[in-house]
């Protein structure tokens, strides 16, 4: 299944096939499978079991556009997928509901904030997935995490005019854009070294005799928490608003997607798997944290308990999102240590139902969204694109 995943890539919300291929498998083994789960296309949600213990298991299986799965997602959903019908014939035993929930748009799209808003994870108590990274990275989760993201639009209108015969009588905003990037460029001189801007000029006219009335920016910020992130994003408006200044055009703001909140991992769920990665010779070594990245996990584990560790491709000695990684991530070393990941995956899931404290931890963890409504994406970056959406500077 995770090679024909790899094999197919699809985009965030046309993983059409690779999300039929979990959901087939999981019903084969004994899973009640609900498609369309949330009124996404891609999404679904595999149950079993009736527990009190509510345990989510993400599956991804977007890929990148024009690079294929360069970020190892074909790896996630067949570790997710593994797990789920491993601890399939003990969902009694254990005493928990077991839910493998599709997860679609992951690289872009934010589809699980879409599905915590539509209730998808409501009751769940806790929630496990690994993600893939080159080799040398530790398996020992505690303490890592990834940044709060969002993503947004700028668009710059001018007026048009003919670039020769009365190039005086247009407002470039074209200029603007280029404007906004030297900004940003500056500006990354003065911001600490684990915060994040990358933008690309999506359109900037057409043709050469005509002064671009219309120009649009792509842009995103990170940051590992969500005060640095709000600061970071003010400072980053004001080099989009100089720039709109500077040429005399007219600026609008807008998000694109929903934002991602920083990652929390969840130190007893961190023990378990750690103890499970000892015993395949893993290194286990306590991590200094990851050092960029972002994951719409986080958004989850802002409000309920998350295990989301870093699955080590031997020899991968390449970035993520690149085609190199994308060729590691179908090697039989990547699934090995899939098989490897998932094994540990159920038995961080059996060691949290069967430890009595964790449990009624857990239990009481469950997602409950009008007691959560303060962490939730409706909070602090909520606010800030709601702002940004209604900003517009002439």
């Amino acid at each position: 299944m995770a090679h024909d995943i790899h094999s197919n890539p699809e985009v965030a919300f046309e993983e059409v096939r690779s999300s039929e291929a979990a959901a087939a498998l999981l019903a084969e083994g004994g899973f009640e499978v609900e498609r369309g789960t949330g009124g996404l296309p891609t999404a679904f949600t595999a149950t079993a079991g009736s527990g009190e213990l509510k345990v989510a298991l993400c599956v991804e299986y977007d890929a990148l556009p024009n690079i294929g799965h360069a970020c190892g997602h074909n790896l996630i959903a067949g570790a997710s997928v593994a797990a789920a019908l491993a601890l399939r014939p003990h969902v009694n035993e254990l005493g928990i509901t077991l839910k493998a929930i599709g997860t679609p748009a992951e690289e872009s799209g934010g589809g699980k904030a879409l599905l915590l808003e539509r209730g998808v994870f409501d009751g769940i108590c806790l929630a496990l997935m690994v993600h893939p990274v080159q080799d040398g990275v530790t398996y020992n989760p505690a303490g890592t995490s990834a940044q709060a993201m969002g993503r947004y639009r700028a668009t710059f209108i001018g007026k048009a005019a003919h670039a020769a015969a009365a190039p005086h009588l247009g407002v470039n905003a074209a200029d603007a854009a280029v404007l906004s990037q030297v900004a940003v460029g500056l500006l990354r001189q003065q911001i600490p070294g684990d915060h994040r801007i990358a933008l690309y000029v999506a359109v900037a006219g057409h043709a050469t005799n005509i002064i671009p009335e219309r120009a649009v920016v792509e842009f995103e910020c990170r940051a590992f928490t969500l005060g640095e992130y709000e600061a970071l994003l003010e400072r980053v408006l004001a080099c989009f608003e100089g720039a709109a200044l500077a040429t005399g055009t007219t600026l609008a703001v807008e998000p694109t997607e929903p934002a991602y909140e920083p990652l929390v991992q969840d130190n007893a769920l961190a023990a378990h798997w750690t103890e499970a990665m000892r015993t395949f010779g893993k290194d286990t070594t306590s991590s200094a944290g990851m050092s960029g990245g972002s994951t719409d996990m986080g958004n989850v584990s802002q409000v309920i308990p998350v295990l989301h560790p870093w699955l080590s491709i031997p020899g991968a000695n390449v970035p993520i999102h690149s085609h190199g990684f994308a060729a590691f991530a179908d090697s039989p070393e990547a699934y090995r240590v899939m098989f490897e990941a998932a094994t540990a995956l159920a038995w961080t899931i059996a060691g949290a139902a069967t430890t009595p404290a964790e449990r009624e931890r857990f239990i009481k963890s469950a997602y409950n969204p009008r007691a959560s409504a303060a962490k939730n994406t409706s909070g602090v970056l909520g606010n800030i694109q709601e702002r940004t959406s209604a900003m517009q500077h002439h």
